[in-house]
């Protein structure tokens, strides 16, 4: 199992019929002032399974931590694999809905997505205040 895909998004969603739709992929966040509320973003992962993975299930976790290495949120979760043909691999999608993330410094933050413990990406995000008179 592997991350294949990890973004961060103003939105996303995967469609019945399986698609992966992504809109305004971004890695910057400015504020005219921190701290600073994110109102609403996604964290896109696509997993990557193989035939060996088939039916597992792996403990996946997402922190977002700031400049320091601090954790400044923490999304615990399990993720069910499913049946992958022999000599096959298979893509998990999932779009996490993220709303008013705070931010209390400025400098580079980043998303660590871990599988069963081992770090496997990470989603860096540029946080940073506007130059006085410029707006967003």
């Amino acid at each position: 199992m592997r991350v294949k895909l990890a973004l961060l998004a103003d939105s996303a969603n995967v469609s019945r019929e399986g698609k992966l739709n992504l809109l305004g992929i971004f890695d910057a966040i400015f504020a005219r002032e921190l701290p600073t509320t994110h109102p609403h973003m996604h964290l896109v992962l696509r997993f990557e399974a193989l035939s060996s993975d088939s039916g597992r299930r792996v403990g996946v976790e997402v922190a977002l931590v700031d400049p320091a290495g601090d954790p400044v949120l923490r999304l615990p979760g399990v993720l069910h694999v499913p049946p992958v043909p022999a000599g096959m691999t298979a893509g998990v999608d999932h779009a996490i809905a993220l709303a008013n993330v705070a931010f209390h410094q400025p400098g580079d933050h980043a998303f660590e997505v871990r599988l069963d413990g081992r770090l496997a990406a990470t989603v860096p995000l540029r946080v940073d205040t506007l130059p006085s008179g410029q707006r967003h």
